[in-house]
């Protein structure tokens, strides 16, 4: 198995940063550092419609996970 994050193609390395983007701002919100407007602000920036689509997922799944 490759653990290699740089070997991966970009679309894929794409949705591993909007996954990180999704957590962090799922934590933010959390931590009472940010409003929840944030994660419409967030996914209207993207202009490509799946990464928003992957983006408000990710935004769901850890939500969930941290209890939000």
């Amino acid at each position: 198995m490759n653990n290699n994050l740089a070997l991966l193609p970009a679309d894929e390395k794409q949705k591993i940063e909007l996954d990180k983007q999704a957590a962090y701002a799922v934590w933010q919100v959390k931590n009472a550092l940010a409003e929840r407007s944030t994660f419409a602000q967030q996914a209207q920036a993207l202009t490509d419609e799946d990464e928003r689509a992957h983006f408000v997922d990710c935004v769901e799944k850890y939500s969930k996970k941290m209890g939000l």
